[in-house]
């Protein structure tokens, strides 16, 4: 009896010890964000360990030290990369590492760091990357200490400007976290899942999986992958066991999942493949990786289609800033745009002109986004003196390797963009270039994934030395859309996407009459705007665009009328930090967006949202606050309805119907102070009714928050506007009262802004004025629970405060 309590002891503890192995070279992934030591400008020594870090500043990443600097136009970044400082910052944080990882495998994974890193571990020198928007990571195993101090030490170099042609920000702008794993493991994007046959009642899986040996003598392994869906229900599994007898093996499982959830822009489905690399039963690592189910073509005839359904896309080109966040990624940040969006009926995005942060494509996985997935701005030819045409023939290749093993399991990506309005699009007799560079960069995609490809042109002529190369499965056209309806005959048999479309200008709440007047900035793209507002204002009517551009609507009709016209990307969905064209300093961001850089939308945001969505909509505008007798143009956007009829202190200004493809109506009437009120009507039934009254002087401020309930997670985020309204409630739609802002409680101000490209206040200041009645406070979480006061102050106006909740 003793002798069998003695053997299950020993068997117990066999067990236990197996669990505690299995445990023990699991998969670790740690953030690594918290408790930096940063410094701008020149130090001497800083890679070693015993440097005095001591009055450095502390703060956590993602962070833009850009963005805390002030607007100059002697910036070398120029007010077209956004009139902020660049410079040289160091980043130092001291860590610990248990014993117990020792003998394990340790890396340290940057999501982008703006640019030129350099990066060392105790003083061992680990790599640069140049490139500002890959992602890299480097292994520390070899040279930690284990239960004493390790120093990792980042290097970033962004003095050499102009360097980009928009706002880049500086510094390790997005995330950092530290993996940890045994010696045999699933290496870095090493798991590819890919579904070459799918229908509603079956789809088929392949997951090829890439196993790392860092042991010297041959390993067994089984690898085991399970497939859940979204309920995290098994739907599949699969065994397989191999010997490592290298370095590095891959092993290729297939699966068949019946009656699959399939991804769309509608319900965007995901499951997820967890593959764990056993000896014996002990679990020496485990993967998991998100994926989606569906399948889609590019016909040249109809377009795209999604599981069998034709779809345009409906998309939108953003830069990667956050606005007032500059390009410190947020997770939140990046949502709430994503959401602004969604509502106005977009459903694309493309990622001009870079890889994206990996968050915002889970974003795109989770919300239903088709993305355009961007590689490059520039080859071997420059744009800007200092920009990556520097580092390309060195770095070209292992960048655009890494971008596609990253990305190429999010469902979001659909088409991979190689390029945008490359210089060598025009070539000399002669000169091969362009073909030569296109047909390589499609080779190493086609060789990683088999999505489409293509590069956004501007120039859309069959001269185009990209184009001629053959390399594109889809040509892309940025403007021209008058081009549109005859790309068959220009391209025979070719697939077509409006890579890059509109640029059409616009100032929220500012309106220039006639209406109807149209207002080209600057008349041609190489000429100096010679006319213009002098308040640096562009009317919102959208009568004002570019001259390679076009307004909203003019390229709304053609999308909507060409079926070949397979999706369309808006030039932009936000307003963008740099390139404030056509507008010289001191405007500092863009006027292309649909939404400002404060997030609140322009009038055009409910054309979009009254053409491309099926929700009731009625927006008319202007404001009602004018001259008296001045003549005024009233549009409307609106759908689900016939008719609008338009009223003036109650009485009738007449009926306006949609005529031909037109997308608004409009009436133009002397200004009488009262209140405009519009009736949209369907069969003689009343659809919606909007009102807008003439505003009186500034009364109050009325505060609102996207959300009440934040997480006391440390980077979770309440927007707050603060909007001036008179005594009875209607915003003062020239206010621009300074506001300032507090809060109480387990929160703080992580920016302001108020949509104003000309605004010379700084984004990380707690004071705004109001630009057209409206300003912006992002208020961020601390890491404990609690309540949360948000005030707004103004002077000769009466205080105002909402609570939010940190849990």
């Amino acid at each position: 009896m003793h002798k069998i309590k003695y053997l299950s002891c020993i068997l117990l503890a066999v067990v236990n010890l197996q669990i505690a192995v299995a445990q023990n070279n699991s998969r670790k992934i740690e953030s690594f964000n918290q408790n930096w030591k940063f410094y701008l400008g020149n130090a001497t020594n800083a890679t070693e360990s015993s440097f005095d870090d001591a009055k450095w500043r502390t703060l956590n990443l993602p962070h833009d030290w850009s963005i805390e600097g002030s607007f100059s136009k002697d910036h070398p970044a120029t007010p077209g990369g956004g009139a902020l400082p660049g410079g040289t910052g160091w980043y130092r944080k001291t860590f610990t590492i248990p014993q117990t990882s020792k003998g394990k495998s340790v890396f340290i994974n940057f999501d982008g760091v703006y640019r030129n890193s350099e990066v060392w571990i105790n003083g061992h020198y680990l790599g640069k990357r140049p490139n500002g928007y890959i992602s890299f990571q480097y292994d520390l195993s070899d040279y930690l200490n284990f239960d004493k101090a390790n120093v990792l030490v980042v290097k970033v170099d962004n003095a050499e400007q102009p360097n980009s042609r928009w706002y880049s920000g500086s510094g390790i702008y997005r995330n950092v976290s530290l993996i940890t794993t045994g010696k045999v493991f699933v290496d870095k994007y090493g798991s590819h899942i890919t579904t070459p046959a799918v229908s509603e009642q079956k789809a088929e899986v392949v997951v090829k999986t890439t196993l790392k040996n860092k042991l010297k003598e041959s390993q067994k392994v089984i690898v085991k992958t399970i497939l859940y869906n979204a309920k995290g229900k098994t739907v599949a599994e699969a065994t397989a066991s191999t010997v490592l007898s290298g370095t590095s093996a891959e092993i290729t499982q297939n699966f068949n999942v019946a009656n699959p959830s399939l991804w769309s822009d509608v319900t965007p489905s995901l499951y997820k493949a967890v593959t764990r690399i056993q000896s014996g039963s002990a679990v020496l690592d485990q993967y998991e990786t998100s994926f989606g189910i569906r399948y889609f073509s590019f016909d040249k005839d109809k377009g795209f289609s999604l599981n069998g359904k034709l779809l345009k896309i409906k998309g939108v080109c953003n830069h990667h800033d956050l606005g007032a966040l500059g390009s410190a990624f947020n997770v939140r940040a990046a949502q709430r745009q994503l959401e602004l969006l969604k509502k106005m009926g977009c459903n694309g995005i493309r990622t001009s002109h870079n890889p994206p942060a990996p968050q915002l494509l889970d974003l795109c996985d989770q919300m239903g986004f088709i993305v355009m997935d961007e590689a490059f701005d520039m080859w071997k030819k420059e744009k800007n003196k200092f920009d990556y045409h520097l580092d390309w023939d060195e770095w070209h290749v292992r960048d655009l390797e890494d971008q596609v093993m990253r990305d190429r399991n999010h469902p979001c990506v659909f088409i991979w963009s190689i390029g945008n309005e490359i210089p060598e699009q025009w070539s000399k007799e002669g000169d091969s270039t362009g073909r030569i560079i296109a047909r390589e960069l499609a080779s190493i995609v086609r060789k990683l994934d088999n999505r489409p490809i293509t590069s956004a042109n501007n120039e859309v002529n069959p001269s185009n030395s990209i184009i001629q190369s053959g390399a594109l499965d889809l040509i892309g056209y940025n403007y021209n859309h008058d081009k549109f309806g005859k790309f068959h005959e220009t391209y025979p048999g070719k697939k077509f996407i409006a890579s890059e479309t509109v640029s059409a200008l616009q100032t929220r709440g500012h309106y220039d009459m006639p209406s109807d007047s149209m207002r080209i900035w600057p008349t041609a793209w190489d000429k100096p705007l010679l006319t213009g507002n002098a308040d640096l204002t562009c009317s919102a009517y959208d009568n004002c665009r570019t001259p390679w551009g076009s307004t909203h609507e003019e390229t709304l009709k053609v999308f909507a009328n060409l079926d070949h016209v397979s999706g369309m990307f808006i030039w932009t969905g936000f307003d963008y930090l740099g390139e404030p064209t056509p507008y010289p300093w001191p405007a500092r961001s863009s006027y292309f967006g649909i939404i400002d850089l404060a997030g609140f939308p322009k009038d055009v945001y409910y054309l979009y949202q009254s053409v491309w969505t099926d929700k009731p909509v009625l927006h008319i505008f202007p404001h009602w606050n004018w001259k008296a007798g001045q003549t005024v143009d009233v549009w409307a956007y609106f759908n689900n309805a016939d008719e609008v009829e338009l009223y003036l202190n109650g009485k009738s200004q007449g009926v306006r119907k949609k005529t031909n493809d037109d997308m608004h109506v409009v009436w133009r009437l002397p200004f009488e102070a009262g209140t405009l009120k519009a009736v949209s009507r369907k069969g003689g039934k009343e659809v919606l009714t909007k009102e807008i009254s003439t505003a009186g002087k500034a009364a109050k401020i009325v505060l609102t928050a996207d959300r009440n309930k934040i997480k006391a997670n440390g980077v979770d985020l309440s927007f707050v506007t603060a909007k001036i309204v008179d005594a009875n409630g209607n915003m003062v739609p020239d206010a621009d009262n300074q506001l300032s802002f507090t809060v109480k409680g387990e929160a703080f101000i992580a920016g302001v802004d108020n949509g104003s490209p000309t605004s010379m206040e700084s984004f990380k200041d707690t004071n705004r004025k109001a630009f057209n009645g409206l300003a912006l406070a992002i208020v961020q979480a601390k890491n404990k629970s609690g309540k949360v006061i948000f005030t707004a102050n103004a002077e000769g106006l009466p205080s105002a405060s909402l609570e939010l909740i940190v849990e």
